[in-house]
């Protein structure tokens, strides 16, 4: 399996402190990590989980990422989205409603003191495009920036390059000039700070990806970690994971 260190998606990790709800639908919710006094003086950390859009893969291979990034002293939330292959206007839906909608979830008050009232978008692989076209196309009220970890960030690429035997036309349901729309590569660029860290020996989204959107947008600054691979940027055990934190406290100052 291209030699990738998997180990995190199951690591047992215990659960977040609280659930809570952005929509009325079943995958319209964030898993949220409260974090202590040094988090007040942060933004929030909104996490956009990957798995190439596919419905086999939800926020629960996350909660290492989310509970370590608490630990690190910031305010956490993971959210989940709709995942149905074929109908990206859901997916992109949900995104742009709970970087909206999380930082003052239901009005429930959780958030208040926990963070400094601005956000930081965090995505991983195919969340990391949809932090990218986020953060161009429906930004988050406040945000100081996006941290793009080893992206699906050009779709064109990614779809040229069969990335997951066919995940890009399965999420879009056709080839992507059909879709530009959701490209984060050929959209504007964000007006906000991007950081995206990629590791040189990803087997699973090439550097080439990642190469390709920094091209695209100059401004953008690319990261790259030698000896990384694709999921030793969501693991708080790797070697990269001082990279990781460097890279959010750049966009959190």
């Amino acid at each position: 399996m291209n030699g990738e260190d998997r180990s995190v998606l199951g690591r047992l990790t215990p659960g977040p402190d609280l659930t809570l709800r952005y929509g009325p639908g079943p995958d319209q919710v964030a898993d949220a990590w409260p974090g202590g006094a040094r988090a007040a003086q942060r933004p929030l950390v909104v996490l956009v989980h990957g798995g190439f859009w596919r419905p086999d893969y939800d926020r629960v291979h996350l909660r290492p990422l989310g509970a370590a990034l608490r630990d690190a002293g910031w305010t956490v939330v993971s959210v989940e989205y709709r995942r149905r292959p074929g109908h990206p206007e859901l997916t992109v839906g949900d995104i742009a409603m709970a970087v909206a909608a999380v930082p003052a979830s239901s009005g429930t008050g959780w958030h208040q003191g926990l963070h400094n009232g601005s956000t930081v978008v965090v995505g991983h692989s195919a969340g990391g495009h949809l932090a990218l076209w986020s953060a161009a196309a429906a930004p988050a009220p406040r945000l100081a920036g996006t941290l793009a970890l080893a992206p699906v960030a050009d779709l064109e690429l990614a779809y040229r390059l069969d990335l997951d035997g066919g995940a890009v036309a399965d999420f879009l349901g056709g080839p992507p000039e059909d879709s530009r729309d959701l490209d984060p590569v050929r959209l504007a660029a964000p007006a906000t700070p991007v950081v995206v860290l990629h590791g040189v020996d990803d087997g699973i989204v090439p550097l080439a990806v990642a190469e390709s959107y920094a091209a695209a947008h100059p401004a953008a600054r690319l990261v790259t970690l030698p000896g990384a691979g694709h999921f030793a940027l969501i693991d708080p055990l790797s070697e990269a994971w001082e990279a990781v934190l460097d890279a959010l406290a750049s966009l959190s100052d």
